[in-house]
C-alpha cells in the first residue's frame, strides 16, 4: 500500500482507481463488520440453544439476549475491521513469490496471531460484561489455553486455505464460514 493522490494508503497497482477504492474501504469494513457481528451473534444464539436444549425439562430456557448483543459489538468493532488489515498486511508481508510462503503465512497466523487476537476476544468480553480484571485473569486462566488449543486446531487447516488459496477480497468472507461455529464454541468455553 501507498499514497495516492488523494492522501490516502491504497492497495498497490489500484493506478487511478485508487481514490475510488480508497473511499470503498469504509464501506467494505463496515459491511464485513456488520457479517460479522450478525454471525458473531448468531454464535452466541446458538450456543444457548445447545445448552438449553441439554438441560433438563422444566428449566428455565429463556434466552440471554444481552450476550448476543456483546458478541455483535465485538464482531462488528473488531473482528471485521482487525481481519481484513490483517489479511493486507499479510500480503505485503510475506508475498506468494517468496519461498516457503505458504507456510510462513500460515506460522504467522497461527503462532504470532491467534494468541493475542483471542486473548483480545476474552478481554473485550470481560470489559463488555462490566467485570473487573481479577474476572478477567480468572477467565484466562481457566479457559484461555483450553480455547486456544482448539482455535490451532479448527482454524489451523481453514486459514492454511484462506492465506494461500482464497483470493485477496474474499478471505475475510471465506473465515465467515467457519465463524458461526467458532463464536458458538467461544460463547461455551466463556461461561465455563
Amino acid at each position: 500500500m501507498g499514497p495516492c493522490r488523494a492522501g490516502m494508503r491504497c492497495v498497490a497497482g489500484a493506478g487511478d482507481a485508487c481514490p475510488a477504492a480508497a473511499q470503498a474501504v469504509p464501506a467494505l469494513l463496515i459491511m464485513v463488520g456488520r457479517g460479522l457481528a450478525v454471525l458473531s451473534a448468531l454464535g452466541s444464539l446458538l450456543s444457548q440453544v445447545i445448552e438449553r436444549s441439554r438441560k433438563k425439562p422444566g428449566s428455565s430456557k429463556s434466552l440471554d439476549l444481552s450476550e448476543p448483543l456483546r458478541f455483535a459489538i465485538y464482531g462488528f468493532l473488531f473482528t471485521g475491521p482487525l481481519s481484513h488489515y490483517f489479511y493486507l498486511y499479510l500480503e505485503q508481508l510475506i508475498p506468494s513469490n517468496v519461498p516457503f510462503a505458504m507456510v510462513k503465512r500460515l506460522l504467522l497466523d497461527r503462532l504470532v496471531v491467534a494468541p493475542p487476537f483471542l486473548l483480545l476476544f476474552f478481554f473485550i468480553m470481560n470489559l463488555l460484561e462490566g467485570k473487573d480484571l481479577s474476572a478477567f485473569a480468572e477467565k484466562i486462566k481457566s479457559g484461555y489455553w483450553v480455547a486456544l488449543k482448539m482455535n490451532w486446531k479448527v482454524w489451523t487447516p481453514v486459514q492454511f486455505v484462506n492465506v494461500n488459496y482464497v483470493p485477496m477480497q474474499f478471505r475475510v468472507l471465506f473465515g465467515n464460514l467457519v465463524a458461526l461455529f467458532w463464536f458458538a464454541y467461544l460463547a461455551s468455553i466463556k461461561k465455563r
